[in-house]
């Protein structure tokens, strides 16, 4: 069996990989003596990452996954990463002399998950933020208490813009009645939604229902349901990087997948806020606060800590001929 074969045979494991809104982009196109790694235009999210920001961040991801399971397998790849826009290619898997050199595991990749629920208060402790720098990430670490107000300004930015509104209503798993909900998106689960909470969320954001509420509050009132996600002494972390090209977000989404495995490792978890980057008049604040020089982005916003609550496992599709 050659190594592109093998390989298939773990891509349902590759696929464990973290995206925005769960919608897994990637496309595998296999080859004689190679992996294409493409994207899906249509689970882009251009409404909420205009920048595609976030795109290529989860196929960096996806990548670095990629490389982890390939090394459990003993399969010796690396990656070409030159993004095309004309064929939405982002990267070639090839032969490598050795396995990537990598500390995680199938195992690890298994075991990741983001918790959207309470978490234990206590910040990172110096040891573990240090520990994260060799994963080749520039992490910068903010109390979570001092971006309540700024959470709470980026969601009611999130509800209350009809295209990012209209991203979340295609994305959001709100019942197990949705013909999607063990494929991709954000369940009511897995964002610790009660059956109360998701069906009044639906009915907000419902297209019939979305332009009478959005003038009545609704986004107000839907921010003021998470106001106590950042309520507690904790931890968010910003990766810090340079945005100049897609390939350099692509290594920075690497680097954050690493980073986050390293977390799971330790018993912690992550929850991505990624509102507050989307929107502008948080965004520009928060780098302002992290005192950024002009080559520098936050890339990605997250909470880390202990959850209260052993988070649920998000879906996947599985693998499909290409």
């Amino acid at each position: 069996m050659s190594w592109v074969n093998s390989f298939r045979t773990h891509e349902d494991t590759c696929r464990r990989a973290p995206s925005a809104h769960n919608t897994q982009p990637w496309v595998l196109r296999y080859a004689d003596d190679a992996v294409d790694v493409h994207w899906d235009p249509s689970r882009a999210l251009p409404g909420s990452d205009p920048t595609r920001r976030d795109l290529f961040l989860s196929l960096g991801a996806f990548i670095e996954t990629c490389l982890i399971v390939a090394a459990s397998a003993g399969l010796p790849v690396r990656p070409e990463i030159a993004v095309e826009d004309t064929t939405l290619r982002a990267a070639r898997l090839v032969p490598a002399p050795s396995p990537y050199d990598t500390p995680f595991t199938v195992g690890s990749v298994q075991r990741r998950r983001c918790a959207r629920g309470g978490y234990a208060p206590g910040l990172l402790d110096p040891a573990t933020l240090t520990a994260l720098t060799a994963f080749g990430a520039d992490l910068r670490q903010v109390p979570a208490r001092e971006l309540v107000a700024p959470l709470a300004e980026a969601d009611r930015w999130m509800f209350g813009t009809p295209a990012v509104v209209s991203e979340l209503r295609a994305w959001m798993r709100l019942s197990p009645k949705h013909p999607r909900y063990h494929l991709d998106g954000l369940t009511d689960r897995a964002m610790t939604l009660s059956r109360i909470e998701a069906t009044g969320l639906a009915a907000l954001i419902a297209p019939s229902a979305y332009p009478v509420t959005s003038r009545l509050g609704g986004p107000a009132l839907l921010a003021a349901a998470s106001k106590g996600t950042l309520r507690y002494d904790g931890s968010v972390l910003v990766l810090i990087g340079s945005a100049d090209t897609p390939e350099a977000v692509i290594e920075h989404g690497r680097a954050l997948v690493r980073v986050w495995l390293a977390l799971s490792e330790r018993g912690l978890s992550v929850h991505p806020l990624s509102q507050l980057l989307d929107c502008a008049t948080t965004a520009a604040p928060l780098a302002a606060q992290l005192g950024l020089a002009p080559d520098e982005s936050p890339l990605a916003v997250f909470r880390t800590g202990r959850p209260l609550e052993t988070p649920t496992r998000s879906a996947r599709m599985p693998a499909t001929p290409t």
